[in-house]
């Protein structure tokens, strides 16, 4: 057994006791059995001993099995994570702002396109947080919230995993975008509360501006970070598929904006980050968190994380319940 193994409810292994009681139970049945005896044995000889002969005293051990398994899976056992939650380190509370227009499918980040790359630098980043609550808005030609603040960053990591560019309506609302993010942070009680854009282009949609927004910000003392995505100027645009199947791109002009973008940083107290590669957009994130002061939003000491680990085990007493029931119901049935 593991050292990093343990039980949630280790009095339910008591159950264990009825494995011997169900073996001493197969052991009495096994002996009152009714035998036939034949005085010709020589009768049965050529037929051998066939796969029920051998199967039947299976029966008890998988009823045996299940029940051990089904004890285990009460007790709930649990893997110790290797990190351990220190719950009075200080979090912070950030919403990320993510640019999900058909812009964002530009090939200057070849082999992948931006969103990829930003999907995947966002997952990286959530995985090294521990205690930071963190939400997420999407947004195109409108904003929407795509996950509130959170501290089950598997849950967010598999959302940002399912992100897809033209599945809203096209545009690039900055201003409506910025003002979800902050409507999301408005009620946190964090001391350290921001706001985190990561776009590729200029705003060109929504019904907020993005000044205003940047206002709305400078009043809730939240400070915003912009991130601009890809290089501007003309990059690979994908313009369908050749016959072979194989993306056919056309350098395109894609707007941008990073007066803009440096204005709202700075108007709210924060920091405006170019990000022209992968690692660019890494070290964006990274100073981000570095800038920030932290604040405390929990309290209580220090706290492991577990891994529920019981569902293997309920499985396996299912599974062999099940099949001692269909065998002896059908190939293996015993009749009187």
């Amino acid at each position: 057994m593991p050292l990093d193994l343990a039980f949630h409810s280790p009095q339910a292994l008591w159950g264990l006791l009825l494995v011997p009681l169900l073996l001493a139970q197969a052991w009495r049945e096994r002996r009152r059995r009714a035998v036939l005896r034949f005085s010709a044995a020589h009768v049965f000889a050529k037929q051998g001993r066939g796969l029920r002969t051998y199967l039947l005293p299976l029966l008890p051990l998988m009823r045996v099995i299940a029940v051990a398994a089904a004890v285990i899976a009460i007790a709930r056992p649990q893997v110790r994570d290797q990190r351990v939650k220190d719950l009075n380190v200080e979090g912070i509370d950030i919403v990320v702002a993510l640019d999900l227009s058909t812009s964002m499918e530009a090939g200057d980040f070849r082999p992948q396109n931006r969103l990829h790359v930003a999907k995947e630098v966002l997952s990286e980043f959530i995985t090294n947080r521990v205690n930071d609550r963190i939400g997420l808005v999407v947004f195109a030609g409108a904003a929407y919230t795509q996950s509130p603040l959170t501290l089950d960053y598997g849950v967010l990591r598999e959302v940002i995993k399912q992100l897809r560019t033209r599945v809203l309506e096209d545009g690039t609302a900055i201003g409506d975008a910025l003002a979800t993010s902050l409507n999301r942070l408005r009620d946190s009680e964090a001391k350290s509360r921001v706001v985190v854009l990561i776009t590729d282009g200029d705003n060109n949609a929504g019904k907020i501006s993005p000044l205003d927004a940047a206002n709305m910000g400078k009043a809730l003392k939240i400070p915003i970070y912009t991130i601009l995505v890809g290089k501007g100027g003309k990059v690979p645009f994908p313009q369908g598929q050749d016959l072979f199947g194989n993306t056919v791109w056309r350098d395109t002009e894609i707007p941008i904006n990073p007066e803009l973008l440096q204005d709202i940083a700075a108007s709210t107290g924060g920091e405006y980050y170019r990000a022209t590669d992968p690692e660019g957009l890494k070290q964006g994130l990274q100073q981000v968190l570095d800038s920030l002061e932290r604040s405390k939003i929990m309290e209580g000491g220090a706290s492991a994380t577990y891994r529920e680990d019981y569902h293997e085990f309920l499985l396996l007493a299912f599974g062999l319940a099940a099949l001692e029931l269909l065998l002896r119901a059908t190939f293996l049935r015993v009749f009187p």
